[in-house]
């Protein structure tokens, strides 16, 4: 009977607890029930789950939701990002007056819904986590489909597919994206996503809800102007993106087409807006576009009075005469928002110190000046730094032109330019206490000769210089480090020399420049120099062994390389083509599959072949811009003509005045047509390519590819890319852009 008892209490205690909390797996929460401690509850097709977690080497607990069927855990939304609690198994999250509420270890309610509770019946209502990451809350007594509140309505730094992300016009209500702090604390940071507040439809991102540094460019009906990224994305199908404007509301919202796929688009703690998805087998996220493209025109992406130069890795640095405010955000964190603070205080507005030594000024040449800085009336450099010194809220001066400046408070937004050809670096002094500023020593020796021996000496000494300097740049070229085959490592002083420090340009890339250079033997050579590619030495050596072994009677032979930290694109083969991190060649040559995610194959270069081979016919750029404006694309024209008959002699290089042969070209232009197809099943083999232009075999009329289809039908569309293009596209086309992704920017050069 005893026995019989204690069932009975264990079942009515096992069924109490199932009524007053969560059973795990469950996608609802009811009024009657709560949720905390490790208890969750998971959505229907068991995609995302919600519950309290603990981001990183964090002390502290939030409400959040994540991906449930990843490896690794990875929140989207998070309800009391800037009140965390400390122990999650004495809060709870539960129903109070028609509300979902959460209450943190002393029972003090720090989140709530904040529904009006006359709206709704406080017995019938419950919170519902749906398939695609978005908690609602509904009432069973009224029309189940009638959202009363929606996580979706309330963005934390994560924008899923089939959210709406935009503005009520009838409330002029905005949402927003912000990001984390950092990676460890989900508290509302620096950085926001919105519509443009001007009313035009396009989006910017704003540093601490004032500094407007980059904008998305207006949507014309398929992409933002300034996201060309885009394009790819409709070609291959991967996304459907949509923009709704009416009298009630404003708002974008794209979705996925293969269901599998878990992708996300999140504004960084970095200050840079993403767009990735999920590689299972590399347990990492796959980044095919971010804007801005390059951390330093991100505004005051280091700090205070931090400086940030694309040459250094990591990016940001302090001043001379300033250190981290905090070590373990910047080494462990790589958050640097908090920026640098004086190793050691003014002597201004401080009578404390002894010393009596007067603040002093150091010169931080080639540099992009901070914001707000103010003018100055000053006759002189000396008068300007007199005007700054005596103001003890002054912390740096310029003078340029005859015109003074000075920077109030904190430096915000400073950059370091590269050494070299660079005309836009400006000079900016510093105050620092005079113990920080490196002083010149001087030499009180006797003088021993007159006037007459002392110009004898300096002219023997500029004799020296100038003997030493001709040596120098007549010598030899050695090799510092044999590598296979008969490439040659170059220093790259040595290269220096050679191009007259990188003065003649001859062209560019997506990822480098090509400057001509004449080596001491005469011979007169392409040094290509690399940039925003990083890597270790010895992949990059492994990797130029390579190619130079590659001989060809249509390529130019490698003659060396430079390898001081540089990299070069990595030599991918089929396996590894599931975990770029990056993409790596010229735009506009890249295959699509580069962007969907599929099996990177031979046929990828059968793209880029075809897209070369338009250029042979033409005997120019693919995209140009004509003095009126418009974007001329070649390839669309050209595959025109072939489809619907035309004359292909139009097609053809001007300066042969016609001279080809007709039915010569009508195959190149064909065999163009095939090798940009969208779907590689639909290209040809390069041995077939081979054959087909030695007239060998036979070839059907091809289809214009799909991606030529759009272009034709949408001109704005197409995108130049140069050299300049990233950093113009966010910096000229944005009144309040930044000076200047992660993205890395090394130096390397190849010789050819």
């Amino acid at each position: 009977m005893k026995n019989k008892s204690w069932f009975v209490f264990s079942v009515f205690f096992i069924c109490f607890s199932l009524k007053s909390h969560v059973s795990i797996g469950a996608d609802t929460i009811s009024a009657n029930q709560s949720l905390s401690g490790d208890q969750t509850i998971v959505s229907a097709g068991g995609v995302f789950a919600l519950g309290f977690f603990k981001p990183g080497n964090s002390s502290n607990y939030y409400i959040g939701i994540w991906y449930k069927k990843m490896s690794r855990q990875n929140v989207v939304w998070v309800a009391n990002r800037d009140k965390p609690i400390s122990d999650r198994y004495s809060s709870v999250l539960r129903f109070t007056n028609g509300n979902l509420v959460l209450f943190n270890e002393s029972k003090k309610p720090i989140w709530s819904t904040n529904l009006n509770s006359t709206t709704t019946t406080s017995t019938s209502i419950e919170a519902l986590l749906l398939n695609e990451g978005n908690l609602v809350l509904r009432d069973r007594s009224k029309n189940i489909s009638d959202h009363l509140w929606e996580s979706f309505d309330h963005p934390t730094n994560i924008w899923l597919p089939g959210m709406k992300f935009g503005q009520n016009k009838r409330t002029k209500v905005n949402q927003f994206l912000t990001s984390w702090k950092n990676t460890e604390d989900p508290a509302t940071g620096l950085f926001s996503l919105e519509l443009h507040p001007d009313g035009s439809d396009q989006y910017v991102i704003v540093w601490n809800r004032s500094q407007l540094y980059w904008n998305s460019g207006i949507w014309n009906g398929q992409i933002f102007s300034l996201v060309p990224e885009m394009v790819y994305l409709i070609n291959n199908s991967v996304y459907n993106f949509g923009y709704v404007s009416n009298e009630n509301e404003r708002y974008f919202i794209y979705s996925v087409n293969d269901p599998n796929l878990i992708t996300q688009f999140i504004i960084d703690s970095s200050g840079q807006i993403q767009q990735m998805y999920w590689l299972e087998a590399s347990k990492s996220w796959f980044i095919f576009w971010s804007q801005p493209r390059r951390p330093c025109e991100v505004y005051a992406y280091c700090g205070p009075f931090g400086s940030c130069s694309e040459q250094t890795q990591p990016f940001c640095g302090c001043l001379q005469g300033f250190k981290p405010t905090s070590d373990y955000n910047w080494n462990l964190l790589q958050d640097y928002s908090g920026g640098c603070a004086r190793k050691t205080q003014l002597q201004c507005g401080n009578d404390s110190l002894s010393n009596g030594k007067r603040d002093r000024f150091l010169a931080n040449r080639n540099m992009v000046f901070p914001k707000n800085l103010q003018s100055v009336s000053a006759g002189s450099i000396k008068e300007c730094e007199t005007t700054c010194l005596n103001n003890c809220s002054c912390s740096a001066y310029s003078y340029e032109n005859g015109a003074c400046s000075i920077w109030i408070e904190k430096l915000l937004g400073l950059q370091k330019l590269p050494q070299g050809n660079n005309t836009n670096g400006k000079t900016i002094y510093i105050k620092l206490a005079a113990s920080e500023v490196p002083s010149a020593k001087n030499n009180k020796g006797t003088v021993i000769g007159g006037g007459a021996a002392g110009s004898v000496a300096l002219v023997v000494i500029l004799g020296l210089l100038t003997f030493m300097y001709l040596r120098r740049r007549k010598r030899i070229i050695k090799a510092t480090k044999p590598v296979e085959g008969s490439l040659m490592a170059f220093s790259y002083k040595d290269l220096q020399n050679a191009t007259k420090n990188f003065s003649e340009k001859l062209g560019g890339g997506g990822f480098g420049s090509v400057f001509k250079g004449v080596l001491p033997d005469s011979s007169v050579v392409a040094v290509k120099k690399l940039e925003r590619i990083g890597q270790g030495e010895k992949q990059f050596r492994t990797e130029v062994s390579t190619i130079g072994n590659i001989q060809h009677v249509n390529l130019i032979r490698l003659r060396g390389f430079c390898s001081e930290d540089f990299g070069l694109a990595k030599l991918l083969g089929r396996e590894f083509s599931r975990v770029l991190t990056t993409l790596r060649g010229t735009r506009g040559y890249l295959a699509p599959e580069w962007i969907s995610g599929v099996a990177i194959t031979a046929k990828a270069d059968v793209y880029s072949y075809g897209m070369m081979l338009f250029e042979f016919i033409s005997g120019r750029r693919n995209s140009e811009q004509s003095e009126d404006g418009t974007v001329e694309f070649f390839p669309t024209w050209a595959a025109s003509k072939i489809t619907e008959g035309g004359d292909v002699l139009s097609l053809v290089d001007p300066s042969l005045e016609g001279n080809v042969d007709a039915e010569e070209l009508s195959r190149f232009c064909k065999m163009a047509c095939w090798c940009v197809q969208a779907d590689e099943t639909h290209r040809p083999s390069m041995g077939q390519v081979v054959q087909i232009l030695e007239g060998v075999l036979d070839m059907d009329h091809p289809p214009i590819p799909r991606s030529l289809q759009i272009y034709a039908k949408n001109q704005e569309l197409v995108v130049f890319f140069n050299e300049s293009s990233s950093s113009h596209s966010s910096q000229t086309r944005c009144n309040n852009s930044a000076a200047s992704s992660q993205v890395k920017s090394n130096t390397s050069s190849t010789i050819s």
